[in-house]
């Protein structure tokens, strides 16, 4: 081997270590934020949900607020730095798209659920009913306030429509949200409540008396929606589609969620910045 073919590959080799030690590795996205507010009710179904949409969407995290969804709602229109919008009434997201404040396209119903009464396991009364409340003596019956949650007005309705809201008026205890009314049956604070199957079917202290009449109340529909406030638009799309999903409508019913019978699928997604 000459001194000259030597001297090449020495250089060569130098030059492919020199590569090999200044080659930058791969840079890898941080994954991206979605920012969802969700319905204090939802809050027991998306601890299963919400792993498995981003062990489906590994470039996402998920960020969860839980509330009130008329609080929610609010603050959304405050401006609030809010993706999606999941209330337990799709009335309130219908509220904020006649302000403009839901992105076009995007709004879409997927589960219901029926409204109960509920009682603690201890209750010592006969009560099987609403109706029974006629004859039957109790101390308290808690609801969700009207002015702040959605559970409250289908709750003040279903009362009104059994003509019981003058008799129990002074028995009414107005609890925030949902999971206040089931802590104050939990605890014996209240005999009765009123509240969502969905707030009630996991709750191991609570039981199921009766399903509240489908004509007594509102129609209890969730809804999902992109609101103005999105930074992440294709991350909210990916989401609302992945509701619509056959397991995760199956997980939802395991909640006490009712089937849609045709759930809404395929959201136009807009680009971020238009």
């Amino acid at each position: 081997m000459t001194r000259r073919s030597v001297l090449l590959r020495s250089l060569l080799i130098l030059s492919v270590l020199t590569m090999t030690v200044w080659t930058a590795p791969p840079v890898q996205a941080a994954p991206e934020t979605v920012t969802i507010a969700a319905a204090n009710s939802l809050k027991d179904a998306f601890r299963k949900i919400l792993p498995l949409f981003e062990a489906h969407n590994k470039d996402i995290n998920v960020r969860v607020i839980y509330g009130p969804s008329q609080t929610l709602s609010k603050q959304i229109e405050e401006g609030a730095p809010i993706d999606v919008f999941l209330p337990s009434q799709v009335e309130e997201i219908d509220q904020l798209e006649k302000k403009g404040l839901v992105i076009q396209g995007t709004r879409r119903v997927y589960a219901g659920t029926s409204l109960v009464l509920i009682a603690g396991t201890e209750l010592p009364a006969p009560i099987a009913s609403v109706q029974d409340l006629r004859t039957t003596l109790i101390r308290y019956i808690a609801i969700g306030d009207p002015k702040t949650s959605s559970v409250g007005k289908v709750g003040a309705q279903y009362l009104k429509y059994s003509k019981l809201d003058s008799q129990l008026k002074s028995q009414v205890v107005y609890a925030e949200h949902s999971r206040a009314v089931l802590d104050l049956v939990a605890k014996g604070e209240a005999d009765l409540g009123v509240v969502y199957r969905t707030d009630a079917v996991s709750n191991k202290k609570i039981r199921i008396l009766d399903d509240a009449p489908e004509d007594s109340h509102t129609p209890i529909h969730y809804g999902v929606a992109a609101v103005w406030t999105a930074k992440n638009i294709s991350g909210a799309g990916d989401f609302i589609n992945f509701l619509g999903r056959p397991q995760i409508q199956a997980l939802l019913q395991d909640h006490g969620f009712d089937r849609i019978a045709e759930p809404q699928i395929g959201v136009a997604q807009r680009q971020e910045g238009q």
